[in-house]
This record gives structure tokens, sequence and C-alpha cells, in this order.
């Protein structure tokens, strides 16, 4: 018959803690009602021709808690980053001063903490959406594996490996939304 075949869950497990990682990325980009600079990575600018991210074109600083202030480097592109983020759906009015836009970070109301729990939970449905397509592609490498002579007993092991795996970054996920919207809801 054939030797040992291997699946390399190592390969599969870096990918699901991609998802995690990518997860956690996007809960930071929340706001929960603390100023953070983090806030505005998913902001785009169309600049020079191209969209670029905010902290590619000035300098973000958090000088108190419910502020975050950012220095424009270019003064003709300050009207453009003022419109990026009044346009982001961040729920945050700008005002200008001189080449400094100023984001005053309002509390939340009842409403939007909500609002942005149900966010959280399309972020999260998202990564383990992301999780089950590698584990499909682990079963994936099983099935061929078995075709390639794998005998039924390896091939019982790989599926229950790979459903273990998945089972506990998809546990890491739910954990990571539960912190998040709790987070969220504290007033």
């Amino acid at each position: 018959m054939s030797e040992e075949i291997e699946i390399d869950t190592g390969d599969l497990s870096r990918r699901m803690d991609g998802a995690l990682g990518a997860l956690r990325n996007e809960f930071a980009s929340l706001r929960t009602g603390r100023a953070s600079s983090s806030m505005l990575d998913p902001i785009q600018v169309e600049a020079y021709g191209q969209f670029t991210p905010i902290n590619q074109l000035g300098t973000i600083n958090v000088p108190e808690p419910r502020m975050v202030t950012i220095n424009v480097w270019d003064k003709t592109m300050v009207s453009k980053v003022e419109k990026a983020i009044r346009t982001s759906g961040l729920g945050i009015n700008p005002q200008l001063n001189g080449t400094i836009i100023m984001l005053p970070i309002p509390e939340l109301n009842e409403e939007r903490r909500r609002e942005l729990t149900k966010v959280a939970g399309d972020y999260a449905e998202r990564a383990r959406i992301a999780i089950r397509n590698v584990r499909r592609d682990g079963m994936d490498q099983i099935k061929k594996a078995k075709a390639d002579g794998m005998s039924e007993d390896d091939q019982k092991f790989w599926e229950s490996e790979v459903q273990d795996l998945t089972d506990k970054h998809i546990g890491l996920v739910d954990k990571a939304l539960e912190t998040k919207q709790a987070e969220i809801m504290q007033v």
C-alpha cells in the first residue's frame, strides 16, 4: 500500500489564526466611546489618484480620552481627509483647525451601542465563515489523500483533528465577540 499520509494541520491552524487576527483588527476599529487611533484604520482617503489610509497622510494622536487629532501633512488634503471621515459611517463630526482635524468622540447612546454590537456580530460571522472555509480545504485534502490510499482509520483521525481545530477557533471567535459586545454595551 502507501506510507503514512500526513495532513498539514499547522498550515490550517495558521490560516484560522489569520482569520482571528483579521477579526481582532476589525474589532479594534469599532468605536466604544473611548478615543483610539485604530478606529481610523479602515478609512481610506482618495489622495494623489489612489485610495490611501489616513495614517499615511498625517499624524494621528489621542491627546485626551474623548479626542483624536489628525495633523495632516499636506494642507491640500485636509478637506479630502475630513470628507472621508464624514462619509465613513463612524458617526464622528470632524472639526477643522488649520491643518489639524479634531475628532471629538461623543458619548454612545443606547441605539448606537446596539447597532455596534450587531456590526461586531457581523464581523464575527465573517471570521467564522473564513474558519469554516479553511476546514473545508482541510477536509478536501483528506478526501484527496483517501483517494491516494489513506486508510479509513487515518481518514477518521485527520477529520477529527481538523474538526477539533475548527471548534477551538470558532470558540475563540465567540469569546472575542462576547468580550467586544460587553465592552460596547458598558456605559
